[in-house]
């Protein structure tokens, strides 16, 4: 299993992220039980609340998919010990090419969430994987959505301490 398949999170996201799960296949019968009340209600084709309740369904099981793959797939609270080189789970000191001031990001996943002022960038992502495996003084360049490229460099690289 590569870094880029695997997910990085803290134990406290693993904790939140198993929670919301459990809550949404708890619930799974509360929305069954809806969509059978409002299929009583008559013709589905006029039935607006039927309707909700099948789209809400298929929002929560998308969901749940979702996380039951993060979740089998994470690493949890493993701060990398080698922190020579950009990986999940480690804090990036970064700076743009013509830009001189530097900008610190948590290379992880998004289902982190914010750290303070730490915005978090997935490895999975054009720059976070421009930025994998470089080392301090390294120059990436990655593809911007409009098809054009920015250059990045690698200034610092420490272990995320949470």
């Amino acid at each position: 299993m590569t870094d880029t398949q695997a997910t990085w999170l803290t134990q406290d996201a693993y904790d939140r992220l198993k929670t919301e799960l459990d809550g949404l296949i708890a619930n799974r019968p509360v929305i069954a039980a809806e969509i059978n009340a409002r299929r009583e209600e008559g013709d589905l084709k006029e039935n607006g609340g039927y309707h909700a309740a099948r789209e809400e369904q298929g929002q929560q099981e998308a969901r749940i998919r979702q996380l039951q793959e993060l979740l089998r797939t994470a690493q949890v609270g493993t701060t990398p010990t080698d922190v020579t080189e950009a990986s999940p789970g480690t804090v990036l000191t970064i700076t743009y090419e013509d830009d001189e001031d530097t900008e610190k990001v948590l290379l992880g996943s998004r289902e982190e969430g914010s750290h303070g002022d730490l915005q978090v960038i997935s490895p999975n992502s054009p720059l976070g994987a421009a930025l994998l495996g470089a080392k301090p003084g390294d120059t990436r360049e990655y593809q911007l959505p409009d098809g054009g490229s920015m250059k990045v460099s690698l200034v610092e690289v420490e272990a995320f301490t949470g």
